[in-house]
């Protein structure tokens, strides 16, 4: 399906939920059960780009917080680790098992519950206004983006926070992309997220925090295979047959040029985890739109 999104429309729900048909399959609970035996563990201290989300969000000392797709528990595990009561959801319980375990490598209380944005939360347990912040840190994969916000809005006394990409994405490169030949149709879905909590009487707040991925690789085909799920999905409904291959074959030029011996090979990296022995010349940068909204 082929549809271009204007960013001029006066119903952005809609649109959205049309932009979610034209992009890819939905993601299943199974597919990130599989991703999760590859996810980074949640350490402490945490991350950069945690550290600016927690701040952002305005969670105050005894503030009980609700993580919904909380992955491996980034922000739930440091989160916990300062006192916080903190329910983590997540419809994988592959992610959840993951941050199970971290939690108790880490000596940190977090209680989890499998939970997705479609389920009836109240019918889950989750009553309203439960919780005194709510929040979705690069988790919101969902049709009915109106309905996930309001659900969010639902559950916290006094505060919401998400996080959604601006351009490039971690599963949408736009230089490398570009670099191979391809012109992705990068999303703006923060966009969609500031105009429907606008529509919904709320007054969101937007900041940036910018992120590095440094991703390292056994060997070239180990390379080659985790940026070939990229170009899949940035042609999965309107890049032909012949021009995807074409971009292919430029990813194993581009990767001959671009993919160079890592100095930290065998060293462990900030997750504990051994780094290999290939990298990136340069690090994949990602920006993301930080919307914090308060609900009373």
């Amino acid at each position: 399906m082929d549809f271009t999104p204007e960013l001029t429309t006066k119903d952005w729900n809609a649109e959205w939920m049309e932009l979610q048909k034209a992009r890819r399959a939905a993601d299943s609970a199974h597919h990130w059960d599989e991703r999760a035996k590859t996810y980074h563990k949640a350490v402490l201290p945490p991350s950069p780009y945690v550290a600016e989300f927690i701040a952002d969000a305005h969670v105050r000392p005894g503030d009980s917080v609700f993580d919904m797709g909380c992955g491996t528990g980034a922000i739930s595990i440091p989160l916990a680790a300062e006192g916080h009561d903190v329910l983590a959801c997540d419809f994988s319980e592959g992610m959840l098992g993951v941050l199970r375990e971290a939690a108790a490598s880490l000596g940190v209380d977090v209680r989890t519950k499998l939970l997705g944005w479609a389920d009836d939360w109240a019918a889950c347990g989750i009553a309203p206004r439960s919780y005194d912040v709510a929040c979705a840190s690069r988790s919101i994969a969902t049709a009915n983006l109106k309905e996930a916000l309001g659900k969010l809005s639902a559950v916290a006394r006094r505060r919401c926070a998400v996080t959604l990409p601006v351009g490039s994405s971690p599963r949408a490169d736009a230089a490398i992309l570009s670099a191979i030949g391809l012109q992705p149709q990068l999303g703006r879905d923060y966009v969609y997220a500031f105009m429907i909590l606008v529509e919904m009487g709320r007054r969101p707040e937007v900041r940036y925090i910018e992120s590095t991925r440094h991703d390292t690789f056994c060997n070239e085909e180990d390379a080659y295979a985790s940026l070939e799920r990229m170009v899949e999905d940035a042609c999965r409904t309107t890049v032909p047959a012949d021009e995807k291959q074409h971009a292919l074959q430029n990813l194993r030029m581009w990767l001959r040029e671009n993919l160079v011996a890592n100095p930290d090979a065998g060293k462990k990296n900030p997750f504990g985890e051994t780094e290999e022995a290939f990298r990136l010349k340069e690090p994949r940068k990602v920006v993301w739109a930080h919307i914090a909204w308060d609900v009373k």
